[in-house]
């Protein structure tokens, strides 16, 4: 991982978004939004097998023939 966003990061990323924040609105969603990429990156790291699965969901509807 390339490491935890700063504060200054995050307020990039939300005026991209189209959010207007205040600084402390902005110091409160960055330990979340730092603990969510830690989170992630875990996962990926778990789920990196590159083998198919043996089964797979789909949520499509098959019509019995």
């Amino acid at each position: 991982m390339a490491g935890e966003l700063t504060l200054e990061e995050i307020s990039k990323m939300a005026a991209r978004a189209g959010l207007r924040l205040p600084e402390d609105e902005l110091q409160k969603l960055l330990p979340g939004v730092n603990r969510a990429q830690r989170q992630a990156e875990e996962l990926r790291h778990l789920i990196a097998d590159c083998t198919e699965p043996a089964s797979a969901f789909s949520a499509l509807k098959v019509d019995k023939v």
